[in-house]
């Protein structure tokens, strides 16, 4: 069988063009490109699990162009923001910021950290959206407005050195784990999702759980995997969250339930009222007997 799958691969992967023949091996390296690429034996288990683990972040990157957007979409279509936490999205975007910087600035490459900048930008429109949608415009306008500073000040080697957003860059790992608690306590005591992302949620946890195997891959780091696993394990909750909760009413939901009784009782207590009053017989007043002629007799 394995002899059948080289006969049929090899005169593919021996006809690569350059462009993707180079993307290859910047990827997985020159030895590990040629056992599997050119000499396809599937049994290097380090160059597969190497493979594999580049395929998944390629895919967490890639995914993560969208995976806010199904997030976006419904708090524009419902004018809510039901169920989502502020405070959970404030500390993910910090988190995300930081770290965006401290990989920009040590100029590692875009493929490691692509999906940083693309979560980032979609958490800015969810975190404006949440506070509009809460009431608090205002608000709104003065978070663009520290985001627009903090940008300036992390990218800027002039103001921020690379020591003082190494130390930001270890509290930025521990704001990402944090920031997922105060949206599994707003879910609890509401008992709703609200108006959160399905979609968002699982993908969260899809990608926390590859984050997981490409760092036990790639990075040797165990500060960086008990992140990932700690963020694997509150992406967990909230999954489990959102199946529990899949059909419960939102909190308006529930108050318009409320008030449609107290309504129903208030319109039908006058029409009581008056069938009563009409079903009430009404005392008749005493006629006057008609008195006939008087005869007088005659003595």
């Amino acid at each position: 069988m394995a002899d059948l799958l080289r006969s049929a691969l090899q005169p593919i992967t021996h006809n690569f063009p350059a462009p993707i023949r180079d993307l290859g091996i910047s990827l997985i390296g020159d030895s590990c490109y040629k056992a599997l690429l050119l000499d396809v034996d599937l049994e290097n288990t380090e160059c597969l699990k190497l493979a594999i683990s580049k395929a998944l972040g390629i895919g967490i990157v890639g995914a993560s162009a969208v995976v806010k957007v199904p997030q976006i979409i419904k708090l524009v279509q419902s004018r809510s923001a039901s169920g989502i936490s502020f405070l959970s999205y404030l500390l993910e975007t910090s988190s995300y910021l930081i770290s965006l910087a401290y990989n920009f600035r040590n100029r590692f490459p875009f493929s490691t950290y692509g999906e940083t900048a693309l979560v980032l930008g979609q958490n800015v429109i969810i975190t404006v959206l949440v506070l509009n949608y809460s009431g608090r415009a205002s608000m709104a306008a003065l978070f663009v407005a520290v985001f627009a500073a903090a940008v300036a000040t992390l990218f800027s080697e002039g103001v921020l050195d690379m020591q003082k957003l190494s130390y930001l860059q270890v509290g930025g790992g521990m704001l990402s784990v944090a920031s997922k608690v105060p949206q599994i306590v707003a879910i609890w005591q509401q008992g709703s999702t609200g108006q959160l992302s399905a979609f968002a949620v699982f993908n969260y946890l899809l990608g926390s759980l590859a984050r997981v195997f490409t760092t036990l891959q790639e990075v040797d780091d165990k500060l960086i995997l008990y992140g990932f696993l700690a963020g694997f394990v509150l992406n967990l909750i909230l999954a489990l969250q959102m199946v529990y909760y899949w059909n419960a009413p939102t909190p308006q939901a529930k108050g318009k339930k409320k008030e449609a009784p107290l309504k129903q009782t208030a319109s039908v207590a006058p029409a009581a009222a008056t069938s009563s009053a009409a079903d009430i017989p009404r005392a008749s007043t005493p006629t006057p007997k008609s008195k006939g002629p008087t005869t007088r007799r005659r003595g």
